[in-house]
């Protein structure tokens, strides 16, 4: 006799195969997440080395909050020379002071000048024979500073080297950080002149007043048998 299934029978048990897979799926997953959970520690560990690694002080950068700002002589004209041997020697010597020296600078400004009828920009010294130097001040960074080839003393009461105040120094980093150059006065009230060009190009006359702020001076020129002042920019006045 012939065996009989019960239909119900058969349908749990597809349902049983059918889920399987599913149980094999997530059993990978938890395995995936167990991985991940051990690697999140380590990874926050080194984000934790390196923040703390970025929060490590400059060593120098604290040595500078007591930096001041002093003068020395030099020789005129060698100024430049003088700051990259100061420079080179503060490197070479940062275990014997030269760590205390922190910037060497030159003070210069740029003049508009007109010669030979031609206008050109030219690089001056703000104090000839002069060097800047940003330092900490005691006996290493001293002997540095006053051994450097071309340097003939710090500025300063007897032979104490005496820093400059900030109001003196925010003043001259002003005019040294001046982006337009500076025009070069080359008249006088009294002098005989003659306009190069503008509206009254070639009328010669008398200057009257200079405006050195302004770069402009006022010329009295003779206009239809009559004085008449007109206000013409430096660069555009030639001594007669």
């Amino acid at each position: 006799m012939a065996e009989v299934l019960d239909p119900r029978q058969e349908t749990a048990e597809d349902a049983e195969e059918l889920e399987a897979p599913t149980g094999v799926g997530d059993a990978v997953d938890i395995d995936a997440q167990e991985s991940a959970s051990e690697e999140e520690p380590a990874e926050a560990s080194a984000e934790g080395e390196e923040e703390a690694t970025e929060e490590e002080p400059d060593p120098r950068a604290e040595l500078r909050k007591r930096a001041r700002w002093y003068v020395i002589h030099s020789y005129s004209g060698m100024e430049n020379k003088v700051k990259r041997n100061l420079e080179h020697r503060a490197e070479s010597m940062r275990d014997q002071g030269g760590d205390k020296i922190f910037q060497v600078i030159v003070p210069t400004e740029e003049h508009i000048e007109l010669k030979d009828g031609q206008r050109r920009i030219v690089e001056r010294r703000v104090f000839p024979g002069y060097i800047l130097v940003e330092m900490v001040m005691d006996e290493d960074s001293w002997y540095v500073v006053r051994n450097t080839p071309g340097v003939t003393g710090f500025v300063g009461v007897g032979n104490k080297p005496t820093p400059l105040e900030p109001e003196e120094v925010e003043r001259i980093m002003k005019r040294i950080e001046e982006e337009e150059p500076k025009i070069d006065v080359s008249v006088r009230p009294g002098d005989r002149v003659r306009i190069t060009e503008g509206p009254f190009a070639d009328f010669h006359g008398i200057v009257d007043e200079v405006y050195p702020e302004k770069g402009k001076a006022r010329v009295l020129v003779s206009f239809f048998n009559r004085e008449t002042p007109v206000e013409v920019d430096f660069l555009q006045l030639e001594k007669q």
